[in-house]
């Protein structure tokens, strides 16, 4: 079952109000300890906040209905919502690096810093749970921007659990300058992070095939095939926020009256909402069979069958993906 729209915006907003006290405890532990370290982390919390915000207005208008200049609705939205945060998360990581550098030059001297691991040890686990908490709801409403903000607070709170490391080992050793290291290699991950946030947010925007996505369909389509169903071919899936528009060609009997054919493309689309699990918007093309068909049909009773039946094609997403009739050598 998929989430409402409505839900997704709670889920959301309850991240943002998270993320916004875990920010101000991240300052207040900078604060404490002068540590580039844990400022590392809270200026990464300002993204959060930023990126959340962002995220949380997104869901709002990737739920609203499609309209006359939207005609496929605003779930792109979404997409743009993640890489505007993958900028972000990369911007705050340049910030890192410098300042880092700046203090290899001009060290600062810590202090309290056991008081500081103890805050930034409650907001990594908090951040954690908030962050698996994002990715199942977003899996299952199918809202990427849910999944990309837990797959960010996730990261962060990996980030947060080696800066805990780092500090032990600066508490242990009593060596500052480790304080600068440590927040340089965090940066450098957090860099990592956003690129591939950017990577996909950019193949969403520019309609990327999901093979997994592409594979699930398939593998639907392929296990409540209908023996009048001689072939599917052409099978294109594009994602617009939770939403999935599917192109398609299907051939059937030659025979079938308008209203069987309709009735037929009816039955593909019932079943792909029904059990995928989302809200997917189909447009089905109806091909006729022809006589070089009859090899690959699976239809017992047909009545104007020409050849006897050799073997059926399996469903795979190779051919169910290709723009060629199965079987046969000519495009449609």
């Amino acid at each position: 079952m998929t989430s409402t729209p409505t839900n997704e915006v709670k889920v959301q907003r309850i991240a943002l109000i998270v993320g916004v006290i875990l920010l101000l405890m991240k300052f207040v532990a900078y604060g404490l300890t002068n540590s580039n370290t844990i400022l590392t982390d809270a200026l990464e919390s300002i993204v959060n906040v930023v990126a959340g915000a962002f995220a949380l207005y997104s869901i709002i208008l990737a739920s609203k209905p499609k309209d006359e200049d939207h005609p496929y609705g605003h779930g792109k939205i979404e997409f743009i919502s993640a890489g505007f945060e993958g900028i972000l998360i990369i911007l705050a990581g340049v910030l890192i690096m410098w300042k880092s550098v700046f203090n290899f030059f001009e060290p600062a001297p810590l202090h309290k810093l056991n008081i500081g691991l103890v805050l930034i040890g409650i907001s990594t686990v908090v951040n954690y749970l908030l962050g698996v908490w994002l990715i199942q709801t977003g899996k299952k409403s199918g809202s990427f921007t849910l999944q990309a903000d837990g797959q960010h607070l996730k990261a962060d709170a990996y980030t947060s659990l080696a800066i805990i490391i780092g500090l032990v080992v600066i508490m242990i050793t009593g060596i500052a300058i480790l304080d600068s290291i440590v927040a340089i290699v965090m940066a450098l991950f957090i860099c990592y992070t956003g690129v591939k946030l950017m990577r996909r947010s950019l193949a969403g925007i520019m309609d990327e095939a999901d093979s997994d996505i592409i594979n699930d369909v398939v593998k639907l389509l392929a296990a409540h095939r209908r023996p009048s169903w001689v072939d599917m071919h052409n099978l294109r899936v594009i994602q617009y926020g939770s939403k999935l528009h599917i192109d398609c060609h299907i051939t059937l009997p030659y025979y079938y009256t308008l209203n069987e054919v309709h009735d037929q493309m009816e039955e593909v689309s019932h079943l792909v909402n029904t059990e995928f699990g989302k809200q997917v918007e189909f447009f089905i093309h109806p091909d006729p069979c022809v006589e070089t068909s009859c090899k690959l049909c699976i239809l017992a009773e047909c009545p104007v069958r020409k050849h006897a039946f050799e073997a059926a094609e399996e469903w795979n997403t190779a051919n169910l993906t290709r723009n060629k009739k199965h079987g046969l050598d000519e495009k449609v």
